[in-house]
């Protein structure tokens, strides 16, 4: 891949139609890719090229390994980006992707491998030195889950190994709630993930999600972009971020942007990549999980750093070092992002699949709207229920949440019920405001 290259979009929806942007932006040429559902849609028309590979379900299109290899041989193209979601954090699809002569837009396949597994991953970051939630190796059954937790002490969770993105994960406060759950909780992961290996984690009350942002280059450079805090959350699934974290002193920034870089550096990261940690009521931090691409809320993190991370992720496969080194690397202001989903909040946030039948775009100074959608179009009942993100940065965090009231204020989306109404009460929130939030404080509000 180098120069004017031809770069397969090997998704869907919103971070599809980012991705297409960024090619065009470089100079390179997109090709989309698409489903029965989404001929039309709205990434599809933007590309230079566009190929079917499936039926609307994702295990027959952008699951698919095989419908997406053949799609990049027919149009020729020199790399795949595989987005978020999907194939993005499966190790064998990268490996598929490099095999056959194609630049994976990515980390090398067996990083995405190591850290894709969480007691790897967790081994991975005592190497290197960074703070892990205390934990347990693998455990084999219901008996030796109880032996382990009750060295660990409780509450606890019990995490699938191959889980990520929130799923896999139950929590326990005590020996008979494990004795029935645990069972349970393996055959849930060996469906979902194909893995069924699970291991015990302590539950750290009232601590915050806080996630650091990695670039690494080919020729030794890596560097972070600070900090997002995604403490709002929903059955552990992120409905609001911002950057930087609130209430963060600056040594335990400093802190965790170092240790991330330790972890990146001692596994040999490569591109884009994230690394998670809880941040107790203390200041105290551990590693939970690293997420091998490129994540749903990076445009907070662009925000506030003004660096284009998806073009970052295109220089990096075409060889080039990094644009930034750690020390030019600086934040400026505060952002927001709220994540506007199909859902109907008052019905234990029930996906809305259906036509939008009006769709009002917010705007003005510092908003950014982030979609693949319009009025007319379908939200599918066969993918995620995404509609948009919307991103405010302003001057500080007063004015980022000033301009978020506002812009949802002029947000409308009709003929869905959605999440707009909720984020309208959240950003009134006095609690919120004042950054005195923690990875359930959503589910406590409620």
């Amino acid at each position: 891949m180098t120069g004017r290259s031809r770069i397969l979009v090997a998704n869907r929806g919103e971070i599809a139609v980012r991705i297409v942007r960024a090619c065009h932006t470089a100079g390179h040429e997109a090709v989309a890719v698409y489903s029965d559902t989404d001929k039309n849609a709205r990434w599809v028309r933007m590309a230079d090229e566009a190929l079917h590979i499936g039926g609307s379900p994702a295990a027959k299109s952008y699951l698919n390994t095989d419908a997406i290899l053949e799609a990049a041989k027919y149009a020729e193209v020199d790399a795949v980006h595989p987005g978020y979601g999907f194939l993005s954090e499966n190790a064998a699809f990268a490996r598929a992707v490099t095999a056959a002569g194609f630049t994976f837009i990515g980390p090398p396949p067996e990083v995405i491998e190591l850290m894709g597994d969480k007691a790897s991953a967790r081994s991975a970051a005592t190497e290197a030195g960074v703070p892990v939630v205390p934990g347990s190796r693998p455990v084999t059954d219901t008996d030796d889950a109880v032996r382990v937790a009750e060295e660990i002490g409780y509450p606890i969770l019990v995490k699938a190994a191959a889980g990520g993105g929130g799923r896999g994960i139950r929590p326990v406060r005590d020996a008979t709630q494990l004795t029935e759950v645990f069972a349970g909780a393996r055959a849930e992961a060996q469906s979902a993930f194909g893995d069924g290996t699970a291991y015990l984690e302590r539950a750290l009350p009232r601590a915050r999600h806080v996630e650091v942002q990695l670039l690494a280059d080919h020729h030794g450079n890596l560097v972070h972009l600070f900090e997002r805090d995604c403490s709002v959350q929903r059955r552990r699934q992120k409905l609001l971020e911002e950057a930087p974290a609130p209430g963060l002193d600056e040594r335990t920034r400093n802190e965790l942007g170092e240790a991330a870089k330790r972890l990146g550096e001692h596994v040999g990261y490569r591109n884009a990549g994230t690394v998670e940690f809880l941040v107790d009521p203390d200041g105290r931090f551990y590693f939970i999980e690293m997420n091998t691409r490129v994540q749903v809320e990076h445009p907070i993190t662009e925000a506030i750093t003004g660096v284009d991370l998806v073009a970052e992720q295109l220089r990096i496969a075409d060889g080039a070092s990094l644009s930034l080194t750690q020390d030019s690397a600086r934040h400026s202001g505060a952002a927001v992002e709220l994540r506007i989903n199909a859902e109907d909040p008052d019905n234990d946030f029930l996906p809305t699949p259906g036509e939008i039948t009006s769709f009002e775009a917010p705007g003005g100074p510092g908003v950014r709207l982030d979609t693949a959608l319009t009025r007319g179009e379908q939200i599918s009942p066969f993918y995620d229920s995404l509609i948009a993100k919307l991103v405010c940065w302003g001057a500080d965090r007063q004015q980022a949440y000033a301009r978020a009231r506002q812009a949802l204020s002029e947000f409308r989306v009709e003929g869905v019920a959605n999440t707009i109404p909720l984020h309208r009460e959240l950003v009134d929130d006095g609690e919120l405001t004042e950054g005195a939030v923690h990875t359930t404080w959503l589910e406590e509000r409620s």
